[in-house]
């Protein structure tokens, strides 16, 4: 029974401090939008959905701009709570998130809010990929996981410099890096260090788009070329390093 008990331990992905963390956030999305619905005043909600479009995220900012001022908390955990819950589930639609974080909150809090929770949503994704992730990974991107685990494995003496490229730069999506990173023995320290520092930049970009967000005409409108090869360059430099050490 014993020597059952223990091979069945060490097939266990998560780590006794991993499963903490996990339930951790499960226990927040539970806590947070109980709270925010409890506090919230009475009123037609109709218009909270996930926006789809820039008209659907018009109206949601118009609507919330006027909760936002009186009732900032219940606004700022529920925002947190679904952006989180997007990024663990792998939603599609946390670009709009992102503007909303603009048009409510400005630039300087609207960045360290998106930075904040796609953090912790990423996080979230990563443990949950752990757990379960691994059938998921290998039916929908069997190229891609290819290729992200030669790279990591290649860049095992660099590896934070290649994960801060990749989250600086479009080379592949972020949803796929939150879900793969696990499956590929990304450590998590070095996951969570690239994601916070990593996705600064994008985010700045988008949440300063949120500020006008009547003047957008499309969501591509948001990366034009100076945007995307100003991302590429402070990618590549924060793989020069890595670079240089190999050469020598």
């Amino acid at each position: 029974m014993k020597g059952k008990g223990g091979d069945v331990g060490s097939r266990f992905p998560l780590s006794s401090r991993e499963v903490a963390a996990a339930s951790t956030v499960v226990l927040g999305f539970v806590l947070g939008l109980l709270g925010v619905y409890l506090t919230m005043p009475a009123s037609d909600y109709s218009f909270l959905k996930l926006p789809r479009t820039l008209e659907d995220l018009q109206i949601l900012r118009d609507h919330l701009e006027t909760y936002t001022s009186d009732y900032t908390a219940q606004v700022l955990v529920g925002y947190c709570m679904v952006y989180i819950f997007m990024q663990t589930f792998m939603i599609p639609g946390t670009v709009f998130m992102s503007l909303l974080a603009g048009a409510l909150f400005g630039v300087f809090r609207g960045v360290a809010l998106v930075v904040f929770t796609a953090t912790a949503g990423a996080s979230s994704c990563y443990f949950l990929s752990k757990l379960i992730g691994r059938p998921l990974v290998f039916s929908l991107w069997p190229d891609k996981l290819s290729f992200f685990q030669e790279q990591v494995a290649r860049r095992r003496g660099g590896l934070l410099n290649y994960m801060l490229f990749l989250r600086l730069t479009p080379t592949l999506p972020n949803t796929f890096i939150n879900v793969a990173s696990p499956i590929v023995d990304v450590p998590y320290h070095i996951f969570f260090v690239a994601t916070l520092i990593g996705l600064v930049p994008a985010a700045y970009v988008t949440v300063k788009a949120g500020i006008a967000l009547g003047e957008l005409q499309s969501i591509g409108d948001l990366y034009d070329f100076n945007s995307i090869a100003t991302l590429f360059l402070i990618g590549i430099v924060s793989v020069t390093p890595t670079l240089i050490s190999k050469s020598k």
